[in-house]
């Protein structure tokens, strides 16, 4: 899979039709491919966009050229791969793009692989893992704040916070094995005080990581918000305001809702996959009773429940069932129907009006506060991504054994070196310095071709 020898093309704008469509070549024949299915004999100047035709075996048109196109070459080691890269913007047809494709392999090159072009990015060194892995998430970002932390992890904020632990880590191994190098002179370059106080200060630094992690999952995967309630509190009314869409049926008769109903939104900036239950209650027949237990599964997985009641009610049995079963988890208490008088008084919950709109935007504040924190929405997280997630609590683990090895069991310094040794390598992981070829397959399979 790694072969970095070879020539690929690829098509590297979305599949269907547009204004333009942009071909991708790359590898040490990426020039002499494009000149052999081009109209222009001369050399591509570098970083200088040059008119010319694309002509294919069959050709588009009578002539044999299948479209004008502008060819912009990127000279090795100055772009994106690193190896010479020819990138063709042709007229967005899918027509004419797969011929200049065909044409392409037809003059030697290869089709890519999904992720290939940034592999060998990663490859040549022009990026690192953490970087290779935000581009697939920038890609992917359905919202502004996920595009901005994706960027942010892409410029390289994950990997300058790691190199700075790794850093501090890498000078008290170094010192630790200069002791070890010297035992019959007596020279110690660092002492056990000093020791534990540089490791603590990595644990903290990992710490600090981790603890932004739920956020940062949130802010990168999304959330899904539950709304739970008795028939008839609004439910329906509530979601279909907060999905801008009419998607949930809403009718004066109890029970209208009998499956789950879901709809994606932005929050705040938020991923949000929006869910509607059936009314919580004691049901009537086998379809409804259905419904019922399929909406307390899904308030059983949901990041967040909102518990919606009717502001011009008392609460009813169901009502009070529903506050118990949810006071446990993570929630928020919507008193709906705001605009009718009121019979309900309840701390703590926020009241709204599905009809009038009142309260909405309030409502979208809470959830957003719920899920990642009113505060913290104000920095982009430093960690999403489950693997980084996992390769720092294995650092922190071999941190932690090595602080005690220290401290308690005076274990000697090899085992400490040992465990501060698997603390780096954890490191060297997460940015890509030492990563397996199965974890890279993983990873980059995951990406579009083209990209």
């Amino acid at each position: 899979m790694f072969a970095t020898d070879d020539t690929i093309v690829a098509i590297a704008t979305p599949a269907g039709r547009g204004a333009l469509g942009v071909i991708r070549v790359s590898g040490p024949r990426a020039l002499d491919i494009v000149r052999t299915i081009s109209s222009r004999r001369r050399a591509l100047e570098p970083r200088r966009a040059t008119l010319t035709r694309i002509v294919t075996a069959s050709g588009v048109s009578s002539s044999g050229a299948a479209d004008s196109v502008v060819a912009t070459y990127f000279k090795a080691p100055h772009s994106y791969t690193g190896d010479d890269v020819v990138e063709l913007s042709a007229h967005g047809s899918p027509v004419i793009l797969r011929g200049i494709v065909h044409a392409a392999i037809g003059a030697g090159a290869r089709l890519a692989r999904p992720g290939e072009f940034t592999l060998r990015a990663f490859l040549a060194g022009r990026i690192d893992l953490v970087q290779a892995e935000a581009v697939a998430d920038l890609i992917a970002s359905a919202t502004p704040l996920q595009a901005r932390v994706a960027f942010d992890q892409l410029e390289g904020t994950l990997t300058d916070r790691i190199a700075a632990l790794d850093a501090t880590l890498f000078d008290v191994i170094a010192r630790l094995e200069a002791s070890l190098d010297f035992p019959d002179e007596g020279y110690h370059f660092i002492d056990q005080e000093e020791t534990q106080r540089r490791l603590r200060d990595v644990t903290h630094g990992i710490d600090s990581l981790l603890e932004d992690s739920r956020r940062g999952r949130i802010v990168r995967d999304g959330a899904t918000v539950v709304l739970a309630g008795r028939p008839n509190v609004g439910k329906s009314s509530l979601f279909n305001v907060l999905a801008g869409t009419d998607r949930a049926i809403v009718t004066d008769v109890p029970g209208t809702t009998r499956d789950l109903v879901t709809e994606p939104i932005d929050v705040n900036g938020i991923a949000v996959t929006l869910v509607d239950t059936a009314g919580a209650r004691q049901a009537h027949d086998v379809v409804e009773r259905e419904g019922v237990v399929r909406g307390e599964r899904a308030r059983g997985v949901a990041d967040l429940i909102l518990v919606v009641v009717d502001r011009s009610e008392t609460l009813s049995p169901d009502d009070h069932r529903l506050l118990d079963e949810t006071a446990s988890s993570k929630r928020l208490i919507v008193a709906n129907k705001g605009d009718l008088s009121r019979q309900l008084t309840l701390d703590g919950s926020l009241v709204v009006s599905a009809t009038t709109g009142e309260g909405i935007d309030r409502l979208r504040c809470a959830i957003a506060a719920e899920l990642v924190g009113e505060e913290s929405r104000r920095e982009t997280p430093a960690v999403t991504n489950l693997r980084h997630i996992s390769l720092l609590q294995e650092a922190r683990g071999c941190l932690d054994r090595a602080v005690t090895a220290l401290t308690v069991a005076q274990a000697p310094e090899e085992f400490l070196l040992a465990e501060l040794h698997a603390a780096r390598a954890r490191f060297d992981e997460v940015v890509g310095v030492r990563t397996s070829d199965d974890v890279l397959t993983h990873i980059f399979e995951k990406f579009c071709i083209g990209k």
